[in-house]
């Protein structure tokens, strides 16, 4: 396997869309629970000054708007209301202390609700949910999403009646779980979901065929774990070539959501951290925007900020997100 080194996996569109701070500047050392993204689209648009930008294209946005609405959808039992909590003790000398974790957790679970932490769980969850963790394991050991905060989750849910093999941590790929610390072995009995793999060699050209990512009849091996009938369909086209098709698994129209979404899951908590993308600020919409969804590197020039909150309207997770937890450790 080629260095594992933090890299933008997708140059095509000469947009840093994984940039972030340097290690040293420090965001706010706590938790932020909610989030936004934010940013200017139209300065990946603009070719000048004073050229326009391009129409944005079609995408099938009232599709999902048409679903009728359901007693968790968002925005949720607190709509518009976000938390922070700070510590100067949380983070030493580039480690998390968990012992200062703990309390800034239930300092704001508890700020949010306005009820005690023990109570809190039945706001949001019972205790036949199967819950799916959403973390950022972009930047594994420098920015992704702490695994000590996803202890306190954990903790937190099963005190609430949430089995531990109702608990599932996910994100898009399998080997940057992997990377950031995520196994079974760090987290036994909670289960680790990849929506798909990639074979990195053959990415960076230096596998000797393409058999670590397609299948004996040339279709991804990842196919079967995205929903075909629950997509997101925008009018941009994707590339064609092997590259492409080796990161994103289709080369369509259509970014399909992961079957774990769709079959699985009942309940979503996204925990993003804090960190830039191309000339925005990344947090909560884009961890799922992007997260949830493959065929994705078609959208970012013309629809970065129009899929970061578009996806999050369909059924799939307007229906399950329920809670924020915004990683702001370290920026």
């Amino acid at each position: 396997m080629p260095d594992r080194g933090y890299r933008s996996m997708n140059g095509r569109w000469d947009i840093n869309r994984r940039d972030f701070l340097k290690q040293g500047a420090a965001a706010s050392a706590g938790v932020l629970v909610g989030g936004m993204v934010l940013g200017n689209p139209g300065l990946w648009a603009q070719a000048g000054e004073k050229q326009k930008p391009p129409p944005k294209p079609k995408t099938n946005l009232e599709d999902a708007l048409k679903v009728p609405r359901g007693k968790y959808s968002l925005p949720g039992e607190f709509p518009g209301k976000s938390v922070e909590v700070y510590s100067e003790k949380v983070l030493q000398d580039g480690n998390i202390n968990s012992a200062a974790l703990a309390p800034m957790f239930t300092a704001g679970i508890e700020s949010l609700t306005g009820v005690r932490q023990d109570e809190a769980q039945g706001l949001f969850f019972n205790s036949d949910d199967v819950v799916g963790i959403k973390v950022n394991p972009v930047g594994a050991g420098l920015i992704n999403t702490r695994l000590e905060l996803v202890d306190e989750i954990i903790r937190w849910l099963e005190e609430g009646g949430v089995r531990r093999e109702n608990i599932i941590i996910w994100d898009r790929f399998d080997y940057m779980l992997a990377d950031a610390g995520y196994t079974s072995e760090r987290f036994p009995k909670v289960g680790i979901v990849g929506l798909q793999t990639m074979d990195e060699a053959a990415y960076m050209g230096e596998a000797e065929d393409d058999s670590g990512w397609l299948d004996e009849n040339g279709h991804h091996l990842s196919e079967a774990n995205f929903d075909q009938k629950n997509y997101y369909w925008a009018d941009v086209d994707a590339p064609q070539d092997q590259q492409y098709l080796n990161q994103h698994v289709f080369n369509t129209r259509y970014s399909y959501f992961g079957k774990l979404l769709t079959e699985k899951l009942t309940k979503i908590i996204n925990v993003p951290v804090f960190k830039n993308t191309g000339n925005g600020i990344s947090m909560a919409t884009k961890n799922l925007g992007y997260g949830a969804i493959c065929n994705t590197g078609r959208l970012h020039k013309p629809l970065f900020f129009d899929v970061c909150t578009e996806v999050l309207a369909f059924p799939c997770i307007r229906e399950k997100l329920v809670l924020n937890i915004t990683d702001g450790l370290r920026g």
